[in-house]
């Protein structure tokens, strides 16, 4: 099995992250509930926003540690959303804080990601009335699947439209260390979004850190706070010798550029593999995921009326896993699986060619 299919980084976290929390799981001071998060791990994420992107952040007021983003997604709602009002989401993207909102009583109005907008969300198409009963909007940049950046001018607009419209706005930046072109950006640069806006942040995705549940809130002070408590009355913090490991991968600014070098370059050997064989592949922007658009049969053979048939051939006929997205018509490919060397990076690349190529696909 060629798998390229749900992007899970393909490493562990680095030595140093994982003695960190073999010898803090060993402290007895480490037991216990963290509740709403440990100095340590705050502080250190304030460091880390100051290295990385120049954001000064109180560490008391306006950080928060959470079990990753996606519980950080599932508790905003709760935070912003009564009944009746509305959160805006991306589509595609990730569904968890949209989920919430209807749990809670609320509604969700799609925004569509297009190719001719640069994957962006066009807030000048949004109903008044949406606009008016929303509350919540949550962005993705750098953007899972599509890959797509979000430039200054982009969260410009997105701070004024929030700020004007009374909207949290809210980047979901799982993906931030894996910015292949140019600097990795926050939403929290930009002027006037430490007053009205927050970011999460996860250690999974630039930290080798799967399954270690950890990620903090940053942002507006106020925001902060309300997220905080009810957080509180959700769950009772990350065990303390994560948070201590966190905090030791944070201050090391090597752990993400090693992984993005890492996907930067698998990519750039999918994207050569799969142009080579006729294929129209562009490197993204940012993420670990390669979105192409998807055939639409093979020479004298099937007709695939989706991404998900052409998903369903490749995995049944040739052992090669991909997900379907974006409404039938985009397949994505990812850069995470799992290669030791670059030596098996080539081999798997190889292997790649070798089956598609075999294939004669044709494209509407």
């Amino acid at each position: 099995m060629l798998d390229f299919g749900i992007g899970e980084n393909d490493m562990p976290a680095a030595e140093n992250v994982r003695e960190t929390l073999k010898r803090e799981a060993d402290d007895p001071e480490n037991r216990g509930y963290a509740d709403n998060g440990i100095a340590e791990y705050k502080q250190a994420a304030a460091r880390y926003m100051k290295r990385e992107f120049g954001v000064e952040l109180n560490a008391d007021t306006q950080v928060n540690h959470c079990i990753g983003s996606k519980p950080a997604l599932a508790i905003l709602p709760a935070v912003f959303v009564n009944p009746g009002e509305i959160t805006l989401m991306t589509v595609p993207g990730y569904p968890v804080a949209g989920t919430y909102t209807q749990y809670f009583g609320g509604e969700v109005y799609n925004m569509p990601l297009e190719a001719k907008n640069g994957y962006r969300p066009d807030f000048g198409s949004l109903p008044a009335d949406v606009v008016r009963r929303a509350k919540l909007m949550v962005l993705n940049y750098p953007n899972s699947p599509t890959g797509a950046l979000a430039d200054e001018t982009f969260f410009a607009e997105a701070v004024q439209f929030g700020r004007e419209n009374r909207i949290m706005v809210v980047n979901d930046a799982a993906h931030v260390q894996l910015t292949f072109n140019g600097a990795p950006r926050s939403l929290l640069q930009t002027p006037g979004a430490l007053e009205t806006c927050l970011e999460i942040h996860t250690m999974s995705k630039g930290w080798d850190m799967i399954g270690w549940r950890l990620g903090f809130v940053a942002g507006a002070a106020l925001a902060v706070r309300a997220f905080a408590d009810v957080k509180d009355n959700t769950d009772s913090g990350q065990f303390k010798a994560i948070q201590k490991a966190g905090a030791a991968a944070l201050d090391d600014p090597d752990i993400p550029r090693r992984i993005r070098e890492r996907y930067s370059r698998r990519l750039r050997k999918m994207v050569d593999a799969l142009n080579a064989l006729g294929w129209s592949a562009t490197m993204p922007g940012g993420t670990y995921f390669l979105m192409v658009k998807a055939p639409s049969g093979v020479k004298n053979g099937p007709r695939f009326a989706n991404a998900e048939e052409a998903s369903q051939y490749l995995i049944r006929e040739h052992m090669i896993c991909t997900v379907p997205y974006s409404e039938g018509e985009m397949l994505r490919f990812s850069a995470t699986f799992v290669a030791a060397t670059e030596a098996e990076e080539d081999r798997q690349m190889r292997e790649l060619r070798s089956r598609l190529g075999k294939i004669d696909f044709e494209w509407a």
